[in-house]
């Protein structure tokens, strides 16, 4: 394996909350019901399991607020600011992780507020985040209008931008892809896919940096759960922006364009956070195979995409595929109605 170096990795501060590193299982179970359901071989498969971090119930979220809580308290801050949906795993994450290092938590989420509050949002609530509600398309100056109040208030407030997808949340996943390939001799040979759901494009970002130092050369592919097509640059081009970015932080010489990144999508389905019969199999067959929980939004739509991927034929029984599980699974809490349990 030809790994490269990048010397400021090691020297950014870090707060340690994820339990790491954390599992890789072989889905036996899931490939025998597979393999039975299509009358021939399928490929391996594996599960490398960040819904197990540790930090409120774990998911990716805890390996990016390592380093962006870490920056928060390094700059001073008082308290940070976030966003995000009213069942953002991000928020439930770093709401635990402020509580961690002592700082105030405000949330900005997209919604009304609910007569009871469940999944994440119950999570929130618990945890002593203050929860502001608005539009989607009041987000950003609810946003800028509560950063400028706090910092009139002598907080010092720390914005983490949506998913905590930007140049300093995304090393979190150059480090985790460093850990697994750390761990080829699990596979026996390393994988040929990496398949995850994408969203913000953090978590994204973050592997395919780590994989250009580590030198590994498969398939990085990310299932859209959100992003359609839209004015301005192409989610591709959002995401090499960011790796360049994390590459000069970390004192990386490499460099990236918008080829660099795989984004499969053919699963973003009615919308975002909208559950389809798609989601509601693969949510169920995981579970009653692997005794795995995968979400409604994020890990069902791309264990869904994973699915399909299989039984079309586009991964074959050649191919060693490894499901990042970016965890979520509180929110399957607040979507009981929609899975038709």
């Amino acid at each position: 394996m030809n790994t490269k170096t990048a010397p400021e990795l090691d020297q950014l501060p870090r707060t340690r909350f994820a339990d790491l590193p954390t599992a890789i299982e072989r889905m036996d179970k899931l490939e025998a019901a597979l393999s039975a359901e299509l009358e021939r071989p399928v490929p391996e498969l594996w599960v490398k399991r960040d819904d197990q971090t540790g930090l409120a119930f774990g998911g990716n979220k805890t390996r990016k607020l390592e380093f962006l809580i870490a920056d928060a308290v390094a700059q001073g801050a008082r308290c940070v600011i976030t966003a995000g949906a009213a069942q953002s795993n991000h928020c439930r994450q770093t709401a635990a992780a402020a509580v961690k290092v002592g700082l105030d938590c405000h949330l900005v989420l997209v919604g009304q507020k609910p007569e009871k509050s469940n999944g994440n949002l119950l999570l929130d609530e618990l945890l002593g985040a203050k929860v502001h509600w608005c539009t989607r398309e009041e987000r950003p100056a609810l946003m800028e209008s509560l950063n400028k109040q706090l910092e009139e208030a002598g907080e010092n407030p720390y914005l983490i931008p949506v998913g905590g997808s930007n140049e300093i949340g995304s090393v979190g996943y150059v480090v985790a892809m460093q850990e697994m390939m750390g761990k080829l001799g699990v596979f026996g040979e390393r994988p040929t896919h990496i398949v995850f759901p994408t969203g913000s494009g953090g978590t994204q970002v973050g592997l395919v940096v780590g994989a250009k130092l580590c030198g590994y050369e498969g398939k990085i592919i990310g299932v859209n759960v959100s992003k359609g097509s839209g004015e301005g640059p192409t989610f591709e081009e959002q995401m090499a922006e960011i790796a360049l970015k994390t590459a000069k932080r970390i004192g990386s010489e490499d460099t990236f364009t918008a080829d660099d990144f795989i984004v499969n999508q053919n699963y973003l389905g009615v919308g975002y956070g909208v559950v389809t019969d798609a989601e509601r199999e693969a949510i169920s067959l995981l579970a009653k195979t692997e005794g795995l929980f995968v979400c409604p939004v994020y890990t069902g739509r791309a264990m869904a995409g994973l699915l399909d991927m299989v039984r079309s034929g586009e991964l074959t029984a050649d191919d060693k595929v490894v499901f990042w599980h970016t965890g979520g699974g509180p929110a399957l809490f607040a979507y009981r109605d929609e899975l038709n349990v």
